[in-house]
């Protein structure tokens, strides 16, 4: 088996058993829809003005053209809110499809294009890197928002959210709290404006879910939240035990961001 082949194989491995656990199990709405859609996360770790500014260009540049040929579209990226420490880039990729997500690497490395465009931060080495660290999970669509939601183009605030779970069943019950529990459905009513939600199938501090929620200003995050708290439909839900934090939810991790002026979200 080439080395290629092997690789793509070892990484699909849970994944492949994951959809399989999944359609093995009785229809709800929990489960994935035909359909949903896949999302590529990446967090870049930045040290510098010329390594956000390096990564910034590959995207405007090289990435977002040839990945919006490819047909994957509305590709979302976000420097972060008031950054403290290291510079965090954020980009979130969409693949209509695992089929799509699997073939994209092949298909930059064959565009030429792309490499011409991108060389400076594909063959950047050890004494100038590009990064200092990058980090990637994958991500499926819930059955509840089975598309991304691109919200208004105009100046805006997104916060991004990761819920860790304390096991592969409570992690679950999360994800079928936003599905079934109409947790979704409450969000968008009381001015939560969701851009996606996604199960981590590959990535770090699994089992978690990622959502990405967007607000006009730090003002209206705060008193959209405050409602949402206050909304008598969720302390419903809420209160019911098999939804209780202390059951499900074992960390609670946020990013603020701001779009830069390409981004395509």
């Amino acid at each position: 088996m080439k080395r290629r082949h092997f690789v793509k194989a070892s990484l699909l491995t849970p994944v492949a058993a994951q959809l399989t656990h999944s359609a093995g199990t009785p229809s709800t709405a929990s489960q994935p829809k035909a359909g949903s859609e896949f999302y590529e996360l990446r967090i870049y770790t930045l040290k510098n003005a010329q390594q956000l500014k390096l990564v910034q260009e590959h995207y405007k540049q090289a990435a977002i053209p040839a990945l919006n040929k490819l047909d994957s579209k509305n590709i979302g990226v976000f420097t972060e809110y008031l950054a403290g420490g290291f510079t965090k880039l954020v980009t979130v990729i969409p693949y209509a499809s695992m089929d799509a997500f699997l073939k994209v690497n092949d298909q930059l490395a064959n565009d030429a294009a792309y490499q011409q465009a991108g060389a400076p931060y594909l063959t950047a080495d050890g004494a100038t890197p590009a990064y200092e660290r990058v980090e990637s999970s994958l991500l499926q669509s819930f059955a509840m928002m089975p598309k991304l939601e691109v919200p208004e183009k105009k100046p805006r605030l997104f916060e991004l959210r990761r819920y860790e779970s304390p096991g592969v069943a409570a992690g679950k019950k999360k994800i079928e709290m936003f599905n079934e529990g109409g947790e979704i459905s409450i969000f968008k009513r009381v001015g939560l404006t969701p851009v996606f939600f996604g199960e981590t199938l590959i990535g770090p501090l699994r089992p978690n879910l990622t959502y990405m929620l967007t607000f006009d200003d730090m003002a209206e995050h705060d008193a959209n939240w405050k409602t949402f708290s206050a909304d008598p439909e969720w302390k419903k839900v809420s209160a019911m035990p098999e939804y209780a934090n202390a059951k499900i939810i074992s960390n609670i991790h946020r990013m603020f961001l701001v779009p830069t002026d390409f981004s395509q979200i």
